[in-house]
């Protein structure tokens, strides 16, 4: 199974142009809208709404802004790559330059967290990040989050 089977193709953004926090919020989840079915209001709304709770910068520039949304029937996962980091109000104070959006079906439950996790673990593997931050290309920037760990 690769990586995040949750990242659909079409959901990679590689050179996102933002100026903020709201502004990247409101770009993916316009993006993540069309992909879905959903109104990217009603997206907009649950990423604010969990950013209330706290940051989802989880620090060294990347943040996993996420939400359950009803109407939603799979876990959905978009990657973006700013084009200039922004303030994201991170737990380490770094700005962010890596987003990954990820949504789930109002009663994923458990099955949310643990996509989180996967999420969180992918994106703290040795390289990974700066093969990220190096890519310009959507196809390349796809394969490299979803491959399959190198054997040890």
């Amino acid at each position: 199974m690769p990586l995040l089977d949750f990242l659909d193709p079409q959901a990679v953004l590689p050179a996102l142009r933002v100026s903020g926090k709201k502004q990247a919020l409101q770009e993916i989840s316009s993006h993540a809208a069309k992909l879905v079915g959903l109104s990217e209001s009603t997206i907009y709304e649950a990423l604010l709404q969990r950013e209330r709770l706290g940051s989802t910068g989880i620090g060294e520039g990347i943040a996993i802004p996420h939400g359950k949304l009803p109407g939603l029937t799979r876990i959905f996962g978009l990657v973006a790559r700013l084009e200039k980091p922004i303030d994201f109000e991170a737990l380490d104070g770094q700005q962010v330059d890596i987003l990954f959006l990820l949504l789930a079906p109002e009663g994923a439950g458990a099955d949310h967290l643990k996509a989180l996790a996967r999420v969180a673990r992918v994106l703290r593997e040795p390289g990974l990040v700066e093969r990220v931050r190096a890519t310009r290309d959507a196809n390349a920037l796809y394969a490299i989050m979803t491959e399959m760990p190198k054997a040890a």
